[in-house]
């Protein structure tokens, strides 16, 4: 099997084009998140414990600036994100319909004959 062809078995199989299409969904849900975070969460929090935005928080030694208030708002995104996620797969979950159980497998060619063999010897 030549390099390409080996790659091209590899790059289609179904796990690795799930795994593609569901980096690239969580990348723009990310996007979208992170939007709603910045755009409208951070500034309620911010309001809320007194008017000012996390990423202006810093200390500066000598000439650094050591910029922790954009540390804090990537936790506090973190969170947000993780926590959307968790509902979105939740509901998901809750819509997803549940396989009926599947049916016991039938007797095998074997058990069937031991069990005529029972049968039989109970008749006698």
């Amino acid at each position: 099997m030549s390099f390409f062809s080996e790659f091209k078995a590899f790059a289609m199989k179904g796990n690795v084009i799930d795994l593609a299409v569901g980096i690239v969904i969580g990348a723009a849900f990310g996007k979208i998140v992170s939007a709603l975070v910045d755009a409208i969460i951070m500034p309620i929090v911010g309001i809320l414990i007194g008017g000012f935005d996390f990423k202006s928080l810093l200390v500066k030694v000598g000439t650094a600036e050591i910029k922790y208030g954009v540390f804090i708002q990537s936790i506090v995104e973190f969170v947000i994100i993780a926590f959307a996620l968790f509902l979105v797969i939740k509901a998901m979950n809750r819509m997803k319909k549940d396989e009926p159980p599947a049916p016991a497998p039938g007797p095998t060619a074997t058990e069937q004959l031991l069990a005529e063999i029972r049968d039989e010897l109970k008749r006698k």
